[in-house]
């Protein structure tokens, strides 16, 4: 019954993070859901501001917290570790549902793109970003990477492999090809206002501090292996010189398999 609960509860915080993601796609691009990032009536600029960067602060403070080995440690004491993952990915979700419903714009703009090809260009390139994020987390373990495998295992009494390095597929040429959907989805856009740039350069910034402290976790927990799959391949973009993780190096890992 236990085992049976736990997979119903994966499967409520997988269906959140989906809704959830799918919304983001939205809320950055303005697209057909009903509170995006520029809709809505515009307040005074400096309580905007405030109250942004705190909504961003929550769920940056939430997730980097969250991930870390040391609080998994501890939690796991608290809840099953079957679940662990399940409500990582729950609580992250949440944070970002306040974000869209208490975010405030801030119309002001900062660019414009007049020409209908570069902006039709400049939303493909967002679009693709968030394909990359899919494809990104398939390439790993899709289902593992959002609790799923966890709590099914729990469920039907198997044991899941203990984590080893592999990097496949686009983690050969870039180390996290997830944050780096992320970035390309933010910022390609052909009307950037003060609030998507308030939001993109503070993404932007929690990105690249918790690169570094994810792969303080992963040389932690895999110590050479890490450092020298650091050294062959780009953190963000595949720059040149750099030699791609080959076929025969199935033990190198990209950061995001440590957030199990």
């Amino acid at each position: 019954m236990a085992g049976l609960v736990a997979a119903i509860y994966g499967v409520g915080a997988y269906v959140v993070f989906l809704v959830t993601i799918l919304y983001a796609i939205g809320f950055v691009g303005n697209l057909v859901v009903p509170k995006s990032i520029d809709s809505g009536t515009a307040g005074p600029l400096i309580e905007s501001m405030l109250i942004n960067t705190m909504l961003l602060g929550l769920f940056a403070v939430q997730h980097s917290v969250m991930a870390r080995q040391g609080f998994k440690r501890w939690w796991t004491r608290v809840i099953s570790p079957s679940v662990e993952r399940s409500t990582f990915v729950l609580f992250s979700s949440l944070a970002l549902l306040l974000l869209y419903w208490q975010w405030r714009p801030i119309p002001e703009l900062i660019w414009t793109v007049q020409n209908p090809r570069l902006a039709t260009m400049l939303e493909a390139i967002s679009l693709f970003g968030w394909g990359l994020l899919f494809v990104s987390t398939f390439m790993l373990s899709h289902f593992e990477l959002f609790g799923l495998s966890q709590v099914f295992a729990r469920l039907f009494a198997k044991e899941l492999p203990a984590a080893e390095f592999h990097a496949p597929l686009l983690y050969r040429v870039v180390r996290h090809p997830i944050y780096l959907s992320f970035l390309l989805a933010f910022w390609a856009t052909p009307s950037m206002t003060a609030g998507h740039l308030l939001f993109a350069v503070a993404t932007t910034g929690y990105i690249l501090i918790g690169i570094q402290l994810e792969e303080r976790d992963l040389i932690g927990m895999f110590g050479d292996q890490y450092r020298n799959y650091k050294e062959r391949v780009s953190m963000l973009l595949p720059w040149p010189g750099r030699r791609p993780v080959g076929r025969t190096d199935r033990r190198t890992s990209a950061a995001e398999t440590t957030q199990r």
